[in-house]
């Protein structure tokens, strides 16, 4: 810990009570308060109780102490209060018409003090007691704090011995200070509660499944990040560029998870303008070198965080349109918190090389009664996100990527991942707005979190890694685009004819059909240029009871790699799920090498001629060696699931033919 200052033989002069302190702010002054949990709570309770204090206008970004005050009659007649983010405890009051909110970037509001533009006569701050060369740390607030106490004319410093000293640009000097009054008290807690756990462990599972090792991330404050920190933890080398730092961070700290090795911007520091939370996280950031605390006009510049390679912005929302336009801030007309600073973050995440952003919300409010993903945004409910800037859209029901992405195929991608009880509503709806042809078929009205355990990945013999998983409704393009890929032989050796074209209607029916329990359809996805296409599709359909059809396609440049192998050692576990025994499959007799995957896995195989083909009668061994495991469901397991990469079979691969798509 640094040597201290002795206020009494340094700045003697300047120490006084906060009832001293406060009486020299003028009536009809405006006046800066620190944000959140660094504010000072005891000058707060002084100016109100001034009888003085008259015609107050007082600008603060994150309210806490003054919601106490906020249904007197007495206090709304003294003060006027103009916040730039509606804080939880501000929210009735904001539904009440009791304060006035300022839409503006937090990044913003520095140059809105510097440029005089808000004028301020006082700020009230919080400060940590000054080291030995009179500097005293803004500690866990600095944001628009050390704009606000720039600016002011008069500056008022609660020096508070439990205030952290944080490393970064976060010091003010005690010349730079007007009047100190030393009061200790505990610094305002902040810990969200977390009333639905299961659906926000779901989301956070799906969000773990886009953030890729070394990837450097900006979360915001509230209920739903707080768990979906929770579920990274599986992760390595994470980096943290972000507007704030709560409690959840600790843990990934503590865990080697947060290492921020892998920055190639600010290497080694976790960047933030703010901190909330218990006083486990104000301990946890005295005087840590790992933290660099700087002003939001920095940190939040979508310039300065695209600076930050694979940078992921993580935001909530209150709503998101079938468009893709997210609503942040707002309940229909009704403030409710902020716009903070989403879209600059969103936006520096598009900059950035590598990076991306994601909205996470819950499917629904109101106790399901409600559906967050909407034809359109609610009467009066502001648009916190442009529909352009969208990267990926995360409910408990899975992603949807609308990065790219037609209107179309937005609102199949969006639909899929809404509760199932409002999906048919959406697609009629999406109808009558002419988004969609007036023939589409909604997605299943079902809960497919099952469908998470088949996802695995393959390494080919080439080396190439390739995700694997279930056919989705939203694939109709990217199944479109893999037929048009295919060479006409692969086709004929998957359908029997020459099929030249693959219309709408019948690709529609393709993905629709899957009930992904009598029939299931398994694709490999190949990472290419910044987004993924099909390279192969596996597929069974039930014939009797207790045997099915297996098929694949395989793009040509990947045949022989192992892939078939591997979508058939798949498609096995599934089917042995749903009660199967084992499969057939219809051979041309010149495709020798799908005849060799299936003899391969299954040596005692029936082989027969039947109208000029082969047909293959399959049994599923009693020891299914080789079968994946399923693993445990997010949001049933105890803790937060990682996926474990699944390794293929050398196998060569091709095309066959089958009854399903």
């Amino acid at each position: 810990m640094p040597k201290l200052m002795n206020l009494q033989e340094c700045c003697a002069q300047k120490l006084v009570p906060a009832e001293q302190a406060i009486a020299e702010i003028r009536q009809g002054s405006r006046v800066f308060i620190g944000s959140g949990c660094g504010e000072p709570q005891h000058l707060i309770r002084a100016m109100v109780k001034n009888r003085n204090m008259q015609e107050i206008l007082i600008y603060q970004m994150l309210s806490f102490t003054l919601a106490d005050y906020v249904d007197d009659p007495d206090f709304l007649e003294r003060f006027a209060l103009k916040l730039f983010f509606i804080s939880a405890p501000m929210r009735k009051a904001a539904f009440e018409g009791k304060i006035d909110y300022l839409p503006v970037y937090l990044s913003e509001i520095p140059e809105l003090f510097d440029s005089n533009q808000i004028g301020l006569e006082a700020a009230l701050i919080q400060v940590s007691p000054p080291d030995r060369f009179g500097y005293c740390s803004l500690g866990i607030s600095v944001d628009v704090t050390k704009s606000g106490a720039r600016n002011a004319d008069l500056v008022i410093a609660q020096i508070n011995p439990r205030m952290p000293r944080t490393w970064g640009d976060s010091f003010i000097h005690v010349d730079e200070i007007d009047w100190l009054v030393h009061h200790e008290e505990q610094l305002v807690q902040a810990v969200p509660d977390i009333p639905d756990e299961v659906v926000a462990r779901r989301i956070g599972f799906f969000v773990s499944e886009l953030i890729e090792d070394g990837a450097t991330l900006q979360i915001g404050f509230g209920r739903l990040p707080y768990v979906i920190l929770g579920c990274l933890d599986c992760k390595k080398d994470l980096g943290i560029h972000t507007q704030m730092i709560t409690d959840a961070f600790i843990p990934l700290f503590e865990k080697g998870v947060i290492t921020n090795a892998k920055k190639n911007f600010l290497p080694e520091k976790a960047v933030a303008t703010l901190c909330m939370g218990s006083d486990r996280l104000y301990d946890y950031l005295d005087n840590n070198p790992r933290f660099y605390i700087r002003s939001s006009d920095f940190v939040n510049d979508p310039s300065v965080a695209a600076q930050n390679d694979n940078f992921i912005s993580i935001s909530s929302a209150l709503e998101v349109d079938l468009t893709g336009q997210v609503c942040a801030d707002s309940v229909g007309p009704l403030f409710y918190s902020g716009i903070g600073d989403q879209a600059n973050f969103i936006r520096g995440a598009s900059m950035s090389k590598g990076g991306f952003s994601i909205i996470a919300l819950p499917s629904t409010a109101k106790n399901g009664t409600v559906s967050r993903i909407v034809p359109n945004l609610s009467e009066g409910a502001g648009v916190a996100t442009l529909r352009g800037d969208v990267h990926y859209v995360v409910t408990e029901y899975g992603i949807a990527q609308l990065r790219g992405k037609s209107i179309y195929q937005r609102v199949m991608e969006l639909s899929q991942i809404a509760h199932p009880g409002f999906r048919q509503w959406l697609v009629e709806e999406a109808k009558k707005y002419h988004y969609i042809f007036l023939d589409q078929i909604a997605p299943p009205e079902e809960d497919l979190l099952f469908l998470e355990r088949y996802k695995s990945w393959v390494t080919l013999k080439n080396g190439q890694r390739i995700s694997v998983r279930p056919l989705l409704p939203a694939d109709e393009f990217a199944y479109r685009n893999f037929f048009y890929s295919l060479r006409e032989e692969t086709i004929y050796y998957r359908f029997f004819r020459k099929i030249r074209t693959l219309p709408r209607p019948m690709a529609q029916k393709t993905w629709a059909s899957v009930d992904y329990r009598k029939n299931m359809s398994l694709i490999g996805m190949v990472q290419k240029k910044g987004h993924k296409e099909i390279m192969a599709i596996g597929t069974y359909v039930e014939v009797e009871d207790n045997r099915a059809e297996v098929a694949f396609m395989v793009q040509e440049e990947y045949q022989g790699m192992g892939m078939g192998s591997y979508l058939l050692k798949e498609l096995e576990v599934i089917a042995r799920e749903n009660g199967y025994t084992g499969f057939t499959a219809m051979v041309m007799p010149e495709n020798k090498s799908m005849i060799h995957v299936f003899r391969k896995r299954y040596p005692d195989a029936v082989i027969r001629f039947q109208e000029g083909d082969i047909l293959v009668i399959m049994d599923f061994p009693d020891n299914a060696s080789g079968a994946s495991s399923p693993e445990p469901l997010p949001g049933t397991e105890s803790g937060p699931s990682c996926r474990v990469s699944g390794e293929g079979s050398s196998s060569n691969a091709s095309s066959n033919r089958g009854s399903a798509g």
